[in-house]
C-alpha cells in the first residue's frame, strides 16, 4: 500500500519559516530581558517588538553572499526594525540563538511524539482488553513453549510503550535548557540574569553552565531516546511479520479494498508497513549513534555537530512521527484470528503441557533429573510417531506407576496457563 507522510503538523516544525521565527523569538525574549536589566532602551525595546520580522526568500538571498546564515538573518531582522535594531543581539553569539532555538524546535517536535505515543498507548490498551481471553501459543526461539492470550502479548507492549513515555519525558526535560553566556560561556558581555530572564520567557531553563555551546549530552540523550522507541515500534512490527506468515496466519495488516500486495502473484498479501517501520526505525538507531558522535567537541566549541544536527534533528523526529502513526493505524485495523490461534496452539498435540507433567511427577517424590528423562522420553516420540502426548503418558508403564489416568487429564488444562492473566492485567491496567 502506498501511504504518503500524511503529518504537517511535524512537518511545520522543520521549516524554514519555523525555524527562523524560532531564532526571532530568542531575540525579541532577550531584547525583554536586557530592558527589564536597564541595558538597552525600553523605547527601543517596543520598537523591536513592533517592527521586528523577517523574509525567508531575503534571508536566503543575503545568506548566498554572507555564507553565515545567522548574519543573513539578522541583516533581513535589521531591515525590518531599522535604527533600534542595533540593540538586537547585542553582547550575544549565533550559538546562544541557534543551541537555544534548537531547544525549543526539538521541544515542540516533542511534544508531537509524546501525543503519538499516548495515542498509540490507547489503540493498545484497547487491543489487550479485546483480547485478554484470546489463547495462543507462546513461542521462545521461535519454538512453541506454553500458552499464553493474545491481550498478554499486547499488555507486554503497553507496559513497554510506557516506560518509553517516561524516557520521552525526561528527553524533553533534558533537552529543554538555554544559554544565552556569550563566546565561550563566560558571560563576557551579558550577565547570567539576562539568560535567565530570557529561557524564562521562553519556557526553557538556563544551563548551568556552558560553553560557546550547549554541551551534546543532553542532545544524545534526546536521540537515543528516540531510537530506544524506534526500537519498540520495530520489535511489534517485526512480531506482526511474523504472526502474518502463512504458516502461522494469527494476526494480518489490514489490507485496503483494491490493494495488491504483488506485481507477479496476485495472491499475496505482505506485511509492507510493518516491514517499512523496521526499515525506518534503522535510521534513527544509526542517527542516535551520530548525536553521540557529536559529543567530543573541540575545546571550548567546534562547528563538526551542526552539520549532523541539520539532518538527525529533523529527519529523526519526521521519522518516528511518521512510523508511529503508521503503526497505530496497523494495530487499529490488525486482523486477528483466533481460530487459527488455537489451531497452532493444538499443532504439537499437548506438548505444551510438558512442564506440568514434570512438576506433577516431581511432587510425587521422583528426583527432577529422573522425572525430566521419562517426560522428554514420550514428548520426543510425539515428533517421531504423531500421536498424542497425553495417550503416549498413558501407555508409559513408568510414568503410569506415579500418575494414574484422572491426574494425567487433568495436567492438560488450558486454564492452568491463563489462570494469572487477571492478575498481570490489574499491574499493568491497575
Amino acid at each position: 500500500m502506498i501511504e504518503r507522510y500524511t503529518r504537517p503538523e511535524m512537518g511545520r516544525v522543520w521549516t524554514d519559516e519555523n525555524r527562523y521565527q524560532k531564532w526571532l523569538d530568542v531575540e525579541i525574549a532577550a531584547c525583554e530581558a536586557m530592558a527589564h536589566e536597564g541595558m538597552i532602551p525600553k523605547e527601543a525595546l517596543a520598537q523591536i517588538k513592533s517592527r521586528a520580522g523577517f523574509s525567508v526568500d531575503r534571508i536566503l538571498e543575503i545568506e548566498a553572499e554572507t555564507r553565515h546564515d545567522v548574519i543573513a538573518f539578522l541583516t533581513n531582522v535589521e531591515e525590518h526594525v531599522g535604527p533600534a535594531s542595533r540593540y538586537i543581539h547585542l553582547g550575544l553569539t549565533s550559538s546562544d540563538i541557534l543551541d537555544t532555538s534548537l531547544a525549543l524546535l526539538l521541544k515542540e517536535a516533542m511534544d508531537l511524539i509524546m501525543a503519538g505515543v499516548k495515542g498509540f498507548l490507547n489503540t493498545l490498551k484497547a487491543k489487550a482488553m479485546e483480547h485478554k481471553n484470546t489463547p495462543m501459543i507462546g513461542r521462545s526461539h521461535g519454538i512453541h513453549a506454553e500458552p499464553i492470550t493474545f491481550g498478554f502479548k499486547l499488555t507486554v507492549w503497553y507496559s513497554e510503550m510506557a516506560r518509553n513515555l517516561t524516557r520521552l519525558s525526561q528527553a524533553r526535560e533534558m533537552i529543554s535548557y538555554g544559554k544565552l553566556s556569550g563566546a565561550v560561556g563566560t558571560f563576557a558581555n551579558i550577565p547570567p540574569q539576562v539568560e535567565a530572564l530570557t529561557c524564562q520567557k521562553l519556557g526553557l531553563k538556563p544551563a548551568p553552565v556552558s560553553t560557546q555551546i550547549i554541551q551534546r549530552d543532553r542532545h544524545a540523550q534526546y536521540f537515543t531516546t528516540l531510537a530506544i522507541l524506534a526500537g519498540t515500534l520495530e520489535k511489534i512490527a517485526v512480531e506482526i511479520r511474523h504472526l502474518q506468515r502463512t504458516e502461522v496466519l494469527e494476526a494480518e495488516e489490514p489490507f485496503a479494498k483494491g490493494q495488491k500486495g504483488s506485481s507477479a502473484m496476485p495472491h499475496k498479501k505482505n506485511p509492507i508497513g510493518s516491514e517499512n517501520i523496521s526499515g525506518l526505525a534503522r535510521l534513527i538507531r544509526s542517527n542516535s549513534l551520530a548525536a553521540m558522535e557529536n559529543m567530543p567537541l573541540w575545546h571550548e566549541r567546534d562547528i563538526s555537530h551542526s552539520s549532523v544536527e541539520r539532518v538527525i534533528a529533523p529527519d529523526s523526529t519526521i521519522l518516528m512521527d511518521f512510523i508511529l502513526h503508521r503503526l497505530n493505524r496497523i494495530l487499529s485495523g490488525l486482523v486477528v484470528h483466533p481460530d487459527q490461534m488455537m489451531k497452532n496452539l493444538q499443532q504439537t498435540k499437548g506438548l505444551i503441557f510438558s512442564q506440568q507433567v514434570l512438576i506433577k511427577l516431581a511432587e510425587k517424590g521422583l528426583e527432577r533429573q529422573k522425572a525430566y528423562v521419562m517426560v522428554q522420553r514420550n514428548a520426543l516420540k510425539v515428533w517421531d510417531t504423531g500421536k498424542e502426548f497425553k495417550t503416549l503418558l498413558m501407555e508409559d508403564d513408568e510414568v503410569s506407576r506415579h500418575l494414574d489416568r484422572k491426574e494425567i487429564e487433568a495436567i492438560f488444562d488450558l486454564e492452568y496457563h491463563l489462570k494469572h492473566v487477571d492478575d498481570v492485567f490489574q499491574r499493568v491496567f491497575p
